[in-house]
């Protein structure tokens, strides 16, 4: 009783505390109830039919649905973006991406989307068909669906096979080209909401490969696409890969020939064969297995990164898995931007106007502004000069920009744009006889600007100029050379790459002094003669340096301007000075691949004025002079008759000479240097040329010329800041190259056993090893990696690779990599030296692979010029320039050890080639044979050459003494094929 008492007053209390918390709610909900506002059923259809342009006052609105008086739009609630879109007053986008597309407007993508099956008798498959494109949107919609192995015959009816909103293209087995009565079969559904305009190009039908080709006009293509070209392919499992590659080959390459800027689809069942070892240029879509753990059914484009396969349930029975492939191309203008160039535009008469100018001028006043006393300051003089050439160009041109897209077409011209204008103006006016008209005339217009171009381009060849015909045939096949500068630069990038190719001169210590001049010493004086002529030979399109003066003005007012500059040269040559405003340099970063992903992934390339390019010159043409051809004979670059070919030539000549003794091998080693011109120490580059004999004077000059230069960063508009260097020879310079070659002329083999091959900063170590003696190899190693030390050249070890060439049947112990500076080099099995890839067993395999899949995406471009109806001369002008020089580089050095597949491979080229232009093209044989002749001939006239010892004539005079050999990879090689040439010409 106690224990109740007690409890009562605390339930009581709890009581009331909710009593409380009850009258506190009903008090807010009736508060918040009154002020509702009630309408009758009559105001509610009033505020239904209310015209919102003649808003009443008499409605009885809340105040909070009413806008003020002075409002004119709609007032946004402040907040973030995500808060707006919270409170409904902003619109949320809708999804992105290409499954998005491929939904919202599955027939208006970049490329058809495609569906793939082997279905292993269609007819039995109609009705699954017809089930899964039921309740497969993604299916129902596919533009263009692909079967193989139909098993189709001629008893079989269109009706049994054909789909709704499909356009039915068939092509069966026949068992008079097969041999088989049975299985096979192609057929293709075109949905008619993407195309209705399809029609057969090709089809075959063989005991070896099956194919169906169509071509499709759709409704909407890129405009760097001219038609699809869809191509069913089944490739039996007994069938010859070969022979059947070929023929597909043979009718792809007829149909490229005909439309050359058209999609092309090819997709199948290719069992064990692959269309890549024909069409290297074409990309596989397909990654997942599709049989088993086998990719058996694949699709290929001439488009990289086309599509994304997809697989889904099989069909039926069949063992295939079906393929979705999503198209992933994005059009060319969505890609990329459209370019903003700014150029001067030169009035008619403009150079004589310069002429006149500069002929009028009295360019002593500026020495005399510059001179104190006896002295003339260079540095005020030069700068003062160049400032005036620049105002006065300024004074006579003007600036524009030029937008350029990138699907533009060349022969676009204003008429064209004008027409087009008119087309669009007649479409939107709903006049139909209006729109007819201006589409014919369109029509006319196009072709009548496409022939007037084509004539353009022609007259260049028959005039003689080929800068110009070339730039014609470029704008025609889109044809241009990989990479540029890229376009998004920003400041802190520029920045950072200007201290990256600055990183050498922090840790160079030398102190470069001029050395003092003897009282009888000579300098180098230029008579304006020569310095007019080095005016007048200026490439007139090479791009301004940082002074910004044109090579055209320099060009075209070389007899006027030769006085002055030679003033400048000659005192610049005296006193040994270089002006600053001549040697300052502006980098331009240019990728050394398609996607750079570090600062060293950018070549620096300098832009120095154009009249110190001439300046340098003048004083290369002086300094070869001083020098003996013979100094370096190993070195095949800056050096008149030495090419590659030379070069891979000597080198597997010393190869393969040694390995036709007993018990050798050969090891080469590839170097590698970090910024090997960057790197260059002023200072002992002057010693080395005082020990070879240039004069003190001159070596003062080159002294100045490399260093104390301001460097900075430039792309577009942008630069970085200026920083002054002291190390180094900057590349893109006239010397540079040539003080390289000096500067590496000591780098010779210590030991006889061992070969040093340079071309340029490549350098090749060559061991030939015998009876597995290594210790001279390791020691010219060890003694190269010393000389790079003593002359701060850094070796690259992790990209310095070897090659190990071994014969032997009994090859004993594992050969044992080579360290350098205590790390190991790793050993390759093949390696692309100048331009050529040399494999381990000297067999050419990759390296044909390589030149015949660069040959045939030259061929599009050739296919580009037919269609565009150029003459043959024309189209035989570009095989050789683009296409021929890609199959023939080095070939002297390379052809005769290739394999007939090999061979073979490179003639199909020809052969297609041949084809396009319509007139016979030498076959690659016969131009090996050519340039080894003319090889062999150019090397007899040049004592020099390091080669000209291995031609020697025998006491008759009539024939050179044979090359021995014992095996036919060396009696096939250059030098001894090049001796047999010799003696079955008749001298």
């Amino acid at each position: 009783m106690a224990t109740r008492a007690h409890r009562a007053p605390l339930c009581l209390l709890r009581i009331g505390k909710l009593a409380v918390l009850l009258i506190l709610i009903s008090g807010l909900f009736v508060q918040n109830s009154f002020s509702l506002t009630s309408y009758t059923r009559q105001e509610l259809l009033d505020i239904g039919s209310l015209n919102f342009d003649c808003f009443s006052s008499n409605l009885r609105l809340s105040p909070e649905l009413i806008r003020p008086t002075d409002a004119t739009q709609a007032t946004h609630p402040a907040g973030s973006a995500r808060r707006r879109r919270k409170d409904g007053k902003q619109r949320r986008g809708k999804r992105g991406g290409i499954r998005a597309k491929l939904k919202l407007t599955p027939h208006r993508l970049s490329l058809p989307s495609l569906f793939l099956a082997n279905v292993r008798s269609l007819v039995n498959k109609m009705d699954e068909l017809r089930l899964r494109m039921t309740n497969s949107p993604r299916i129902s919609n596919c533009n263009v669906t692909i079967f193989t192995e139909t098993w189709l015959h001629n008893g079989t009816p269109d009706d049994a096979i054909k789909l709704a909103g499909y356009h039915t293209l068939r092509a069966d087995r026949s068992a008079d080209d097969s041999g088989k009565a049975r299985g096979g079969g192609l057929c293709i559904y075109i949905n008619k909401d993407w195309c209705t305009n399809s029609v057969i190009v090709g089809r075959h039908c063989s005991a070896n490969l099956e194919f169906l080709m169509v071509k499709c006009r759709p409704f909407y293509l890129p405009r760097e696409f001219t038609s699809a070209i869809v191509t069913a392919a089944y490739i039996p499992p007994d069938a010859n890969a070969k022979l059947a590659m070929d023929e597909l080959h043979a009718a792809i390459s007829k149909q490229q020939t005909a439309h050359p800027e058209a999609a092309f689809i090819v997709a199948g069942d290719f069992n064990h064969s692959n269309l890549k070892t024909v069409l290297p240029k074409f990309h596989q879509h397909v990654s997942c297995h599709t049989r088993g753990d086998k990719t058996l059914d694949h699709v290929y484009t001439n488009i990289k990164g086309a599509y994304t396969a997809l697989p889904l349930p099989h069909l039926g029975q069949s063992d295939h898995l079906s393929l979705f492939l999503i198209p992933r191309y994005a059009p060319l203008i969505n890609r990329v931007k459209p370019t903003v160039k700014t150029v001067k535009v030169w009035p008619a008469g403009v150079e004589s106007v310069l002429q006149n100018r500069f002929e009028d001028t009295d360019w002593s006043m500026f020495a005399s502004e510059a001179t104190c006393g006896s002295h003339t300051d260079i540095d005020s003089y030069s700068h003062s000069v160049l400032e005036y050439i620049n105002k006065t160009i300024d004074s006579v041109t003007t600036e524009k920009q030029i937008t350029t897209y990138p699907n533009q077409k060349p022969w676009m011209s204003r008429e064209v744009r004008l027409l087009l204008k008119e087309r669009n103006r007649a479409f939107r006016s709903a006049d139909a006889q209006a729109y007819s008209t201006s589409r014919a005339n369109l029509k006319r217009g196009i072709k009548k600007a496409k022939h007037e171009y084509k004539l353009k381009v022609e007259e260049h060849f028959i005039n003689s100029d080929p800068r110009r015909m070339w730039q014609g045939i470029q704008a025609i096949t889109d044809y241009k050379p990989s990479n540029s500068s890229p376009s998004v630069m920003d400041m802190p990038f520029l920045q950072e790459l200007n201290n990256f190719y600055a990183r050498f001169d922090k840790e160079n210590k030398d102190t470069a002094t001029k050395t003092e001049l003897s009282v009888d010493h000579q300098t180098l004086t230029l008579p304006p003669s020569d310095v007019q002529d080095a005016l007048s030979k200026i490439n007139a399109r090479k791009a301004a340096g940082p002074d910004g003066i044109p090579g055209r003005v320099l060009r075209a007012c070389a007899e006027q301007l030769a006085g002055v500059l030679t003033d400048i040269f000659n005192l610049s040559l005296a006193q040994a000075s270089v002006p600053a405003c001549f040697k300052t340099t502006s980098i331009v970063p240019v990728p050394k691949h398609s996607s750079p992903s570090c600062l060293n992934d950018y070549r620096p390339v300098a832009l120095t004025p154009i009249v110190m390019k001439c300046f340098e010159r003048l004083v290369l043409a002086h300094l070869k002079k001083c020098l003996p051809t013979s100094l370096d004979p190993h070195q095949f670059a800056y050096q008149n008759n030495r090419s590659t070919d030379d070069a891979v030539s000597t080198a597997l000549h010393c190869v393969l000479s040694h390995l036709d003794n007993k018990n050798t091998y050969a090891r080469l080693l590839f170097v590698d240097f970090s910024s090997a011109f960057n790197t260059v120490i002023p200072s002992k580059l002057i010693t080395k040329l005082g020990d070879l004999g240039i004069s003190t004077p001159l070596c003062n000059w080159i002294l100045d010329f490399l260093t104390n230069r301001p460097q900075h960063v430039r792309s577009g508009h942008d630069r970085s800041t200026t920083l002054i260097l002291n190390t180094g020879a900057p590349q893109g310079c006239v010397l540079s190259p040539f003080l390289y070659s000096l500067f590496t002329h000591d780098c010779k083999p210590k030991y006889g056993s061992n070969s040093i091959i340079k071309f340029a900063d490549d350098t090749t170590v060559i061991g030939l090893i015998t009876n597995n003696d290594e210790s001279d190899y390791r020691a010219e190693v060890q003694h190269l990696a010393v000389w790079c030390a003593d002359n701060n050249l850094l070796l690259n070890t992790s990209k310095t690779k070897e090659l190990i060439v071994d014969f032997r049947k009994e090859k004993g112990e594992t050969h044992n990599p080579i360290q350098i500076n205590g790390m190991a080099v790793e050993r390759v099995s093949s390696f692309k030296f100048l331009g050529t890839h040399i494999s381990e067993n000297l067999t050419w395999a990759i390296n044909t692979s390589s030149l015949v899949k660069k040959a045939n995406q030259r061929l599009f471009f050739l296919r580009t010029l037919k269609k565009n109806h150029l003459s043959a001369d024309i189209l035989c002008n570009f095989y050789r320039c683009a296409i021929e020089s890609i199959l023939t580089n080095c070939i002297t050095a390379w052809y005769g050890n290739c394999s007939v597949a090999d061979r073979k491979s490179l003639q199909r080229v020809v052969k297609t080639a041949q084809r396009i232009t319509g007139t016979p093209l030498p076959a690659i044989e016969v131009v090996r044979k050519k340039r080894c002749l003319n090889r062999a001939r150019s090397i007899l006239k040049d004592p020099s050459h390091p080669a000209n010892r291995l031609f020697q004539l025998l006491p008759s005079r009539r024939r050179f003494r044979s090359l021995q050999t014992k095996t036919s990879r060396f009696r096939n090689s250059f030098f001894p094929t090049a001796v047999s040439l010799l003696n079955s010409v008749p001298r």
